[in-house]
C-alpha cells in the first residue's frame, strides 16, 4: 500500500517513513524543506535498504496538492505531519501558523474526501490541554484555550478533522496527541535536527554538552514539584514512529471504532528538567554546565501521559526508557558533529 507522509523529512517524520517501510508499505514524502534536508533521505536508504519516493513542495500550492492527487490516485492513507511548530514564532506571526498549518489540512481532507475510502493520521500535541487539573492526563480531560497560535492550530486542526469525518463516512482518522518525542534512531543515521538555537530541552543538553552552546538555562526552580523545575513526559521518538504505523493499520484493517479517535502518545511517566539533566549526565559520562534562570512565560507546571487508552485499544506501548533515549541522543550529536 503507498502511504503520503507530509513532513517526512522532519524529525518525527523521518522515523515514521522507517517504520512503515520497515513493515512493507510504499512512501511517498512531501516536505518543502523548511526545517528539514535532503540529506535525511540518504538515512532512512541506509536504514532501510529503500529510498522513500520524494517530492519538494509546499503544500500551501492548492493547485499542487490537487495535482500530487491525480498523479497518485494510488495513495491508501496519509500521516500528516507538515506543520510550523515553534511557539514563540507562532505568537509572533499567526497568520503564517494558521495559513501553514490549518489551509494545508484543509487542502488534504478536500483530496481525501474525493476517495471513497481514505485513512488520515494526524499529528497533534498534548498542548491541547494546556495546564491540566490531573495527572495523568487522560484523552478525556477537557481541551484547554490554547496558550499559542501553534496550539490553537493543533485543537483547531482536529476539530476540522472530526467535522470532516462527521459527514464523510468513507474518511477515518486519528489524531495522535504526542506529549515529548526525544532521542534518535539506534543506528545513528536520522535524528532530530533544529535549524539555528534548539526550542526543545533535549538538543540543547546535547548542544551545550558538545560545545555548540555555551550554557543550558534551567528556566526555574521554584515550580510545586519535587525539585522545583517542570516536568514533562519524555518519549523515544522511535516509540513514536512505531504508534504511526499502529494506528495506521488499524484504519486501515477497519478496526477503528469510530471514523475519529485520539490517543495520547507518552511513556505514563513525568520528568522534571532536572532528572532529564542527571540521566544525560550519567549515560554521557559529562558534566552539564547549566544555571538555574527565571521561569520562561507559558510553561506548564507538569504534563504526562495517562497511556492506558493506546496500552490497551491501539495494543501500543512505549518501550524505551529515559535513560536510553538520552543515550541516542548523545550518539547522534557526537556523529554529526564529527
Amino acid at each position: 500500500m503507498k502511504i503520503l507522509v507530509t513532513g517526512g523529512l522532519g524529525f518525527i517524520g523521518s522515523h515514521t517513513v522507517v517504520e512503515l517501510q520497515n513493515e512493507g508499505f510504499e512512501v511517498v514524502i512531501i516536505d518543502n524543506l523548511s526545517n528539514s534536508s535532503e540529506n535525511v533521505l540518504e538515512g532512512i536508504q541506509a536504514i532501510t535498504g529503500k529510498t522513500p519516493i520524494f517530492e519538494k513542495m509546499d503544500l500551501r500550492d492548492k493547485q499542487k496538492v490537487q495535482d500530487f492527487f491525480s498523479r497518485h490516485q494510488d495513495v491508501s492513507g496519509v500521516i500528516h505531519f507538515a506543520a510550523s511548530k515553534a511557539v514563540g514564532e507562532s505568537v509572533e506571526n499567526p497568520l503564517l501558523y494558521y495559513e501553514n498549518n490549518l489551509g494545508v489540512l484543509v487542502y488534504i481532507l478536500q483530496e481525501l474526501t474525493r476517495k471513497e475510502k481514505a485513512s488520515l493520521i494526524f499529528s497533534s500535541s498534548c498542548t491541547v490541554y494546556g495546564q491540566a487539573d490531573q495527572m495523568p492526563i487522560t484523552e478525556n480531560a477537557p481541551v484547554k484555550l490554547a496558550e499559542s497560535p501553534y496550539g490553537n492550530t493543533k485543537q483547531v486542526g482536529e476539530e476540522i478533522i472530526q467535522d470532516t469525518c462527521r459527514v464523510n463516512p468513507g474518511l477515518s482518522s486519528i489524531a495522535l496527541r504526542y506529549f515529548n518525542p526525544i532521542g534518535a534512531h539506534p543506528s545513528t543515521e536520522i535524528g532530530e535536527l533544529p535549524i539555528g538555537v534548539p526550542q526543545n530541552l533535549v538538543p540543547f543538553i546535547t548542544q551545550t554538552a558538545i560545545g555548540l552552546r555555551e550554557q543550558l538555562s534551567v528556566f526555574g526552580d521554584d515550580y510545586p514539584t519535587e525539585d522545583g523545575t517542570c516536568i514533562r513526559d519524555y518519549i523515544h521518538v522511535v516509540d513514536v514512529a512505531k504508534a504511526h504505523v499502529v494506528a495506521l493499520q488499524r484504519l486501515l484493517e477497519g478496526k477503528n471504532a469510530e471514523n475519529y479517535e485520539v490517543f495520547n502518545l507518552g511513556t505514563g511517566k513525568g520528568s522534571s528538567v532536572l532528572e532529564v539533566i542527571h540521566s544525560f549526565e550519567h549515560v554521557s559520562g559529562k558534566k552539564l554546565n547549566y544555571q538555574i534562570v527565571d521561569r520562561r512565560a507559558g510553561d506548564v507546571i507538569q504534563a504526562y501521559a495517562d497511556t492506558e487508552k493506546a496500552n490497551s485499544v491501539l495494543g501500543w506501548k512505549a518501550k524505551s526508557s529515559l535513560d536510553e533515549a538520552m543515550r541516542s541522543a548523545w550518539d547522534w550529536e557526537q556523529k554529526i558533529r564529527d
